[in-house]
């Protein structure tokens, strides 16, 4: 009885890691995205990085393109949920509503440790608190149908409830708003390299300003939520981007990197069918459009 018990409890490793592996991403089929069906890049366009556009180096230039990264990712996760939104089975709507609600997470904490914590900081740097005025007025414009957005997805009675046309009327309430906002902060921080205080490149400044920027944006996702604003961020970065400038970012390695998407990922793995993007990065077809024909209430609904 002893020696059973010993190999049932040297199996369950096994056990747990084969689970978590068959549910990973990397396990999901994907087809590339068809120029007949729309993708993840629109409506809300995305934005081309200020290191792309310029190939300028300076510290501000490449915070504001990292922080461009993030905004893709966030941009893609908002095209991918209204895309789809009124095309969900019932069966996939508990999948689905995870999904939103995650999105709205990421927005959210990424809001807010910006409020809390970078903006003080870049403040401090260039000894201006007044830099960040218009962001904190965008911020405050999209906030309320950001709210009304969390508030209907948790308030369901049960999943199958969803309404695709009800989250489309939530979107389109602050989408204007939100879109002006996450290219508008963009340009606001690539700008700061002509503030005349900001730090000469090559000085002991610059560099610590420079880590504030990598420590910042290392930290913001993964305090979000290892399991699910961390696989969603990086399951709507496109590698292809800019003519493959970003296949590489974030840097971390690539061992750690295939872990945070395919075994933190494998406890939500049902929610990752509605990526913009596979687990290697690439472009795929929005999952949820395959009953773009056969769904009559989708149709009704759109």
């Amino acid at each position: 009885m002893a020696g059973l018990l010993g190999k049932l409890l040297a199996s369950i490793p096994f056990l747990f890691g084969w689970f978590l592996l068959t549910r990973g991403p990397f396990m999901m089929t994907s087809t590339a995205p068809s120029a007949a069906k729309p993708w993840a890049d629109g409506p809300m366009q995305l934005i081309k990085s200020p290191l792309y556009l310029t190939k300028k180096t300076d510290l501000f230039t490449a915070g504001a393109s990292h922080m461009c990264n993030l905004h893709n990712s966030i941009l893609r996760g908002y095209n991918s949920i209204y895309h789809q939104a009124a095309l969900v089975q019932d069966a996939d709507k508990a999948d689905f509503v995870g999904y939103a609600l995650t999105w709205y997470k990421f927005v959210k904490s990424h809001h807010d440790d910006e409020e809390e914590t970078l903006f003080t900081k870049v403040e401090s740097l260039l000894k201006d608190d007044e830099i960040f005025k218009g962001t904190h007025e965008e911020h405050q414009a999209f906030l309320p149908g950001l709210a009304e957005f969390e508030k209907y997805l948790t308030s369901l009675k049960t999943p199958t409830d969803f309404s695709g046309a009800e989250l489309l009327r939530i979107m389109a309430t602050f989408q204007e708003s939100f879109e002006k906002h996450f290219h508008s902060e963009i340009d606001t921080i690539a700008g700061f390299r002509e503030h005349p205080n900001a730090p000469v490149p090559g000085t002991p400044e610059a560099a610590n300003a420079s880590a504030t920027f990598a420590s910042w944006g290392k930290k913001t996702v993964t305090k979000a939520g290892t399991t699910d604003v961390v696989p969603f961020f990086l399951l709507n970065l496109d590698h292809t981007a800019e003519d493959g400038l970003w296949a590489n970012w974030p840097p971390i390695p690539a061992p750690i990197k295939w872990g945070l998407i395919n075994i933190a990922g494998a406890w939500h793995s049902g929610w990752w069918k509605f990526t913009s993007c596979n687990a290697a990065g690439q472009p795929k077809e929005l999952y949820a459009l395959q009953f773009a024909k056969s769904d009559d209430k989708a149709k009704e609904e759109l």
